[in-house]
């Protein structure tokens, strides 16, 4: 499983007891989470996703009401493979219902359709900004664990993958960074480097949908190219939706380790 994360770009572990018992007692607290006023602002694209970024209430540890600390087979290979498992963050909380993707606020009608036709597919730790959503490096994740918190099937908006990208991904930035001082890289403008290599991604590499269920999970490559399927027409679901936490904490050594570890 070592050699086939690192050259694709993305594991899934399965079913395992203890993710299953954290899986249980995360569930309360994200159904309160979708109902919290507080949080109503993360009811996007015409309420069919709830983005809920720092909306579950773990510590640490990740650890979330009566839980165990976060543990299980993807926690072991982070820290074997990847390194200690740093403080966690309150996990994101990502609910979609049926009919996602509709507009997102503010969305152009070219955003809205790569949404439709590309997964909104993306790299984490590029922050577009501005009205021309220029790119630059802003939030160097370690990795990004997937927790599902909810039944459901198949065809219900899972996250997608496309295989080896991030060694795409990685070869651009690395080329697009070479001139400027580490220190720097935060304030570089990446945007163009970074829409070549997504459309080389998009022509050669395999879209991978990752569907599992609670007490499985998922582990993503920080430098992978992901994003969110569309939901299929006539899936069903619970009524909570599809329920996902996902962890990505920074990287402790910024975008120089970001892009330079393996």
């Amino acid at each position: 499983m070592v050699t086939e994360f690192f050259t694709r770009g993305w594991a899934k572990f399965g079913p395992d007891p203890r993710v299953l018992d954290w899986a249980a007692h995360a569930l309360p607290a994200a159904r309160a989470a979708v109902r919290d006023p507080k949080l109503a602002h993360w009811h996007v694209c015409e309420g069919t996703w709830f983005v809920g970024v720092d909306a579950l209430p773990n510590d640490e540890t990740g650890r979330i009401g009566a839980s165990a600390a976060l543990c299980g087979p993807a926690v072991d290979f982070i820290e074997t493979h990847i390194g200690p498992l740093p403080p966690l963050h309150p996990a994101q909380l990502s609910v979609i219902w049926p009919g996602y993707p509709r507009p997102r606020e503010g969305e152009s009608d070219a955003a809205f359709r790569y949404r439709q036709r590309r997964d909104a597919a993306h790299l984490d730790g590029l922050k577009a900004e501005g009205p021309d959503r220029r790119r630059h490096i802003a939030e160097p994740h370690g990795f990004i664990l997937g927790l599902p918190l909810s039944e459901c099937a198949p065809g219900a908006a899972p996250m997608v993958v496309w295989e080896g990208s991030h060694e795409i991904l990685r070869a651009a930035l690395t080329g697009a960074l070479a001139d400027h001082d580490p220190k720097d890289w935060g304030r570089v403008d990446v945007t163009e480097p970074y829409q070549v290599a997504r459309k080389r991604v998009f022509e050669t590499c395999r879209r991978v949908p990752l569907q599992a269920r609670p007490g499985e999970s998922y582990l993503l490559h920080r430098l992978s190219l992901h994003g969110v399927a569309p939901w299929e027409e006539g899936t069903g679901a619970a009524q909570e939706g599809r329920m996902i936490a996902y962890f990505r904490p920074l990287m402790p050594g910024g975008a120089e380790e970001w892009l330079r570890a393996p």
